[in-house]
Formats: structure tokens, C-alpha cells, sequence
């Protein structure tokens, strides 16, 4: 079990984890080499749901905001941050509660009026 923690900073909008401060780290935490590797597969799960999101933008009368595609890319999203939650500092868990995102994500608004009868609605 690995216990040694090193200092990583963390770019969820550009999927990057560096050992080396930039301007493009959103946030600063200590990993084992086996959270780190956690991380990684977070990221490449929601790498791999945006490029299928992407791919399913095309289809012709489909609301993306209610594609299953954008539903998954949502859920690794959330993935990604509840584990930075998780695993994070007091600052970083601060700045991921400060910003609403987990609870935004899981209680969307697809049943506001609007959407009721709609075709394009799941």
C-alpha cells in the first residue's frame, strides 16, 4: 500500500495532472501513486464520453441537453470531481462545494415546465 503523498495540480477543464505548477491548474493536491492512477482513469472516462458527445451532436433533431450521450459525459464529470472532493485538501473540497457542481449535476431541470411534451425530451 502506498502511503507516500506527492503535491499534483490538477486541470479538470484541460484533463491534465502535472507535477509542476501553471496557469492552467484549477486545483493543488497530495496523491498516492495510486489515487493518482485513480485520477487518470476519471479522466480518460470523461475524455472518452466527450468525444462520444461530441460525435452525437450531428444527429438531427436530437436535444443535446437530454442525449444519453451528454447524460454520461455529465456522470464522469461527476465522478471526477467527487473523487477530487474526496481525496482533496480542505481548499480544494471548499472551491468544489463553493461551486455547486455536484448537486447542480445530479438534479437537473429536464422536469421544469418547458420540457413538458416535448419530442425531443427522453
Amino acid at each position: 500500500m502506498d502511503t507516500d503523498k506527492k503535491r499534483y495540480y490538477i486541470s479538470v477543464s484541460h484533463q491534465l495532472i502535472q507535477d509542476v505548477p501553471n496557469d492552467s491548474a484549477e486545483y493543488e493536491v497530495l496523491m498516492t501513486e495510486t489515487e493518482v492512477s485513480k485520477l487518470r482513469d476519471l479522466l480518460e472516462d470523461l475524455t472518452k464520453e466527450d468525444e462520444y458527445a461530441f460525435k452525437r451532436t450531428f444527429v438531427p433533431y436530437k436535444s443535446a441537453d437530454h442525449d444519453e450521450a451528454a447524460d454520461e459525459y455529465n456522470d464522469r464529470l461527476i465522478a471526477v470531481y467527487a473523487y477530487l472532493h474526496e481525496i482533496g485538501d480542505e481548499k480544494t473540497r471548499r472551491t468544489i462545494e463553493d461551486m455547486n457542481i455536484l448537486g447542480k449535476m445530479q438534479h437537473t431541470d429536464y422536469h421544469d415546465k418547458g420540457y413538458e411534451g416535448s419530442p425531443l425530451n427522453k
